[in-house]
């Protein structure tokens, strides 16, 4: 019998009986059965070139959850801010029904007949004070103030200074509303009455500009914005506003826009007082943003204290 030169020293049987050994799922010492992992692998992990033992690649302990964060500071200033903002608009609401409470009281006093030298300094204790004047509209020097809407339409304001009889004076009357249509003097004749007139409106103090509105251009006869000390001495007048008023009437004003006749504004406060919806919204933030830091303190994650051990490459 001729043997090989690559034959195994052991017979065939031999060989077969070792690789079932080898096979073969170890039993576990407790149970007397083969584990999950031993019944899916037949081989020792060692024998695995891939193989990463836990000395290899150590786990790293590390917290499964925090307490609180850094949102927690903001969380507690925002019911603290919002709280402060709802006061400052209690006392804000206080100061503006004062206010308005007593302009209301200056408009229910008859006219006051305006004086010949009115100090720009002193009208700020006399504002939304009815005054009645007379003198000659300078229409010539007459001033638009625009665009403004009136119910729903475009138009402007005009302003045009009065010149008073024996008084070397000159103040300016916001005489009201006109249609867009009648910004050109010839087609509003109606609107432009010549000789001494009577002029009866509300003192009132200069507005302050926003930085939305745009400046005005005099020199272009554009005006955005009465700004009361420059359009004084654009037509070399006293810093001295009234507004002409003029009893409620539908039916009267819708004949003066029909003519292009300014429609003057009624007597009464027109100051916003939304100082109440204010402090019901910041109250109502300060409370729900309470409620939600009292939540986070009250009941903090379940997992805050539990350690895991998580591995690099798990």
């Amino acid at each position: 019998m001729k043997t090989s030169l690559f034959a195994s020293p052991f017979s065939k049987s031999t060989r077969l009986t070792s690789l079932r050994t080898a096979l073969r799922p170890r039993i576990c010492p407790k149970c007397e059965q083969p584990s999950p992992f031993q019944r899916r692998y037949a081989h020792t992990p060692a024998d695995d070139p891939y193989f990463q033992s836990i000395v290899d690649n150590p786990a790293v302990p590390v917290r499964s959850g925090q307490k609180h964060g850094p949102g927690l500071i903001v969380l507690i200033l925002i019911p603290a801010i919002a709280f402060g903002l709802g006061t400052w608009q209690v006392f804000r609401l206080r100061w503006k029904t004062d206010l308005i409470a007593r302009f209301e009281d200056r408009i229910l006093k008859p006219p006051l007949p305006l004086p010949p030298r009115i100090d720009p300094a002193a009208i700020k204790d006399f504002d939304y004070r009815r005054v009645v004047t007379t003198g000659l509209l300078r229409h010539d020097q007459e001033m638009l103030i625009g665009p403004r809407v009136h119910d729903g339409n475009d138009g402007y304001l005009v302003v045009t200074p009065l010149q008073r009889e024996g008084i070397a004076s000159t103040i300016l009357v916001n005489r009201g509303w006109i249609p867009k249509k009648f910004k050109r003097q010839v087609d509003r004749q109606a609107g432009l009455p010549i000789g001494e007139v009577t002029v009866e409106g509300l003192l009132r103090e200069p507005w302050k500009k926003n930085m939305f509105t745009p400046d005005n251009k005099p020199e272009l006869g554009e005006f955005y914005f009465p700004d009361v000390e420059q359009m004084a001495k654009f037509t070399g007048s006293d810093p001295v506003w009234i507004e002409e008023t003029m009893v409620p009437d539908l039916l009267k004003a819708y004949d003066r826009e029909a003519v292009g006749i300014p429609i003057g504004r009624p007597a009464e406060v027109n100051l916003r007082n939304n100082h109440t919806q204010y402090i019901f919204t910041w109250y109502a933030l300060s409370a729900a943003t309470a409620i939600m830091f009292w939540m986070v303190v009250k009941k903090p994650p379940s997992d805050s204290i539990r350690r895991v051990r998580q591995n690099k490459e798990w």
